[in-house]
C-alpha cells in the first residue's frame, strides 16, 4: 500500500511538474537560506577566532589611558617604558615572555619604489609573545638591541611591493633620513582581527626606533604572554599591582592603564558573531513557513481539482485513510524534494560566498540534515489540512461535483 500510494503521489506531481515546481521554491530559498546563513557563520566565527589567535597566546596588551580599541592613543596618560618591560618579566610569576612595543607610522623606500608602512620598534621577545615566525633571515643580536644597531625585520607585503618578492636578506632599507639593513623576513600572517594587514610592517631594535626614527623613549604597549597552566586573573592583579606601584598611583586613584586578554576579546567576538549567525538563520527560517504555506495552499487547490477522483476511489473501496496518506505523501514529496534541492544550491552558495569574503568553508552536517527533517515537517504539518479534507469528502458528492 506504501508503494502503490508514493507511486500515485509521484504520478500527481510529475502531471504538474511546473505547478510542483513553483510550490517547492519557497522551501528551496527557505533551506538554502538557513544553510547558507549558518555555515557562512561559523566560517567568519572560525575565522575571527583564528585572527586573534594570530595575535599571540594567552597574550595580554597593555596600553596607557582607559579607552581600549584601536586609536585609543594615550588619552593623557603617561607612556610606558622599557624597564617596565623587564620589571614584569622579572616580577610576575606566570609570565613567558615580555616584549615592550613602539609604533610608529613612516614612508619607506627601496629599489627606487616607496611604501607607507607600520614602524614597530621591540625586542627579540615580540616574536614569542606575538607568535611570529622568521621565514628567513635572523633574530636581532643582543649587542643590536642594546646600541640601536640600523638592522630591521620587514614583513611580506614590504618584500612584494618593495622587492618583488626577491631575495632581500643583506639589502638596505631607508626610513625617513636612516637606512638599516635587513636581516630577516616575517612569516605571513594576513589579516588581522581589526581588519589590518600584519604583513605590512617594518621590525626594529627598540632603540633604534627610539634614537633614530621617533625622538623619543615612549613605549606604546607592552605584550605579555602567559604560560599555558597561568591563572589569567591572577596575572592581570599583579600586573596592576605592579603598574600602579610603577606609575605612582595612590589608592583610590583610578588605572591609567588598561589591560586587554585577547582570550576574552576572541569570545567575545565570537560569541557575538554566533548570535548574528542565530538572527541571520531565524530570519531565513521564516521563509521556509511561507514555502509551508505554499504548499498548503496549492494542495487545497489540488484537493478542489481532483474531487471526482477523490470520490471515485472511495466509491469503489478506497479508505480514507489510504486517500489521507496519499495527498499527505504528496506534500512530504514535495518538500523533501524542496529540501535536498535546497542543500545542494545552499552548499554552492557557500562555498562560492566563503571563497568571495576569503573565510573558511564548514560544512556542517548537522544543520543541513536538521534543514532537511524541517523541510519534511513542513510538508506533513501543512500538508496534513488538505489531506485530511480529501479524506473526508462524500463520495455522492465528490461524483456530482463539477
Amino acid at each position: 500500500m506504501w508503494l502503490s500510494t508514493l507511486l500515485l503521489a509521484l504520478r500527481s506531481i510529475r502531471r504538474n511538474l511546473l505547478r510542483s515546481f513553483l510550490t517547492v521554491l519557497g522551501i528551496v530559498i527557505g533551506v538554502s537560506a538557513v544553510i547558507t546563513m549558518v555555515t557562512l557563520g561559523n566560517g567568519a566565527t572560525l575565522a575571527v577566532q583564528s585572527q586573534i589567535a594570530s595575535l599571540g597566546t594567552n597574550l595580554l596588551q597593555i596600553r596607557p589611558g582607559q579607552r581600549l580599541g584601536p586609536g585609543s592613543g594615550f588619552s593623557g596618560a603617561p607612556a610606558f617604558k622599557e624597564e617596565d618591560a623587564d620589571a614584569i618579566a622579572t616580577q610576575i610569576s606566570g609570565v613567558a615572555a615580555v616584549a615592550p612595543e613602539a609604533r610608529t607610522g613612516a614612508t619607506v623606500v627601496a629599489n627606487g619604489r616607496n611604501w607607507t608602512t607600520s614602524i614597530i620598534g621591540t625586542t627579540d621577545a615580540w616574536l614569542d609573545v606575538g607568535n611570529w615566525k622568521l621565514s628567513a633571515g635572523r633574530p636581532f643580536s643582543d649587542s643590536e638591541t642594546r646600541a640601536g644597531a640600523a638592522v630591521c625585520w620587514i614583513g611580506e607585503t614590504i618584500r612584494r611591493e618593495l622587492f618583488g618578492g626577491g631575495d632581500v636578506l643583506g639589502q638596505q632599507l631607508r626610513i625617513r633620513r636612516m637606512s638599516c639593513e635587513i636581516v630577516g623576513v616575517l612569516g605571513s600572517k594576513g589579516q588581522g582581527a581589526f581588519g589590518n594587514d600584519q604583513d605590512d610592517v617594518v621590525v626594529l631594535p627598540i632603540r633604534t626606533l627610539q634614537r633614530r626614527v621617533t625622538g623619543n623613549t615612549r613605549v606604546n604597549t607592552l605584550l605579555v604572554s602567559m604560560r599555558d597552566d597561568a591563572d589569567a586573573e591572577r596575572v592581570k592583579q599583579a600586573l596592576t599591582q605592579l603598574l600602579r606601584e610603577r606609575r605612582k598611583l595612590a589608592e583610590g586613584e583610578e588605572n591609567n592603564f588598561n589591560i586587554l586578554d585577547t582570550k576574552q576579546l576572541a569570545d567575545t567576538m565570537s560569541g557575538t558573531t554566533r548570535i548574528m549567525t542565530l538572527l541571520l538563520g531565524a530570519v531565513a527560517a521564516v521563509s521556509l513557513l511561507v514555502g509551508g504555506i505554499g504548499i498548503m495552499n496549492i494542495m487545497l487547490v489540488s484537493v478542489t481539482e481532483r474531487t471526482r477522483e477523490i470520490g471515485l476511489r472511495l466509491a469503489i473501496g478506497a479508505l480514507e485513510r489510504e486517500v489521507l496518506l496519499q495527498f499527505l505523501i504528496e506534500a512530504v514529496v514535495l518538500s523533501s524534494l524542496g529540501g535536498v534541492v535546497g542543500i545542494v544550491l545552499a552548499t554552492v552558495a557557500s562555498l562560492a560566498i566563503a571563497s568571495a569574503m576569503d573565510i573558511p568553508y564548514l560544512f556542517n552536517p548537522g544543520v543541513n540534515l536538521l534543514a532537511f527533517a524541517f523541510s519534511a515537517a513542513i510538508g506533513v504539518l501543512f500538508g496534513y489540512f488538505p489531506a485530511r479534507r480529501a479524506a473526508r469528502l462524500d463520495p455522492i458528492d465528490a461524483l456530482r461535483h463539477e
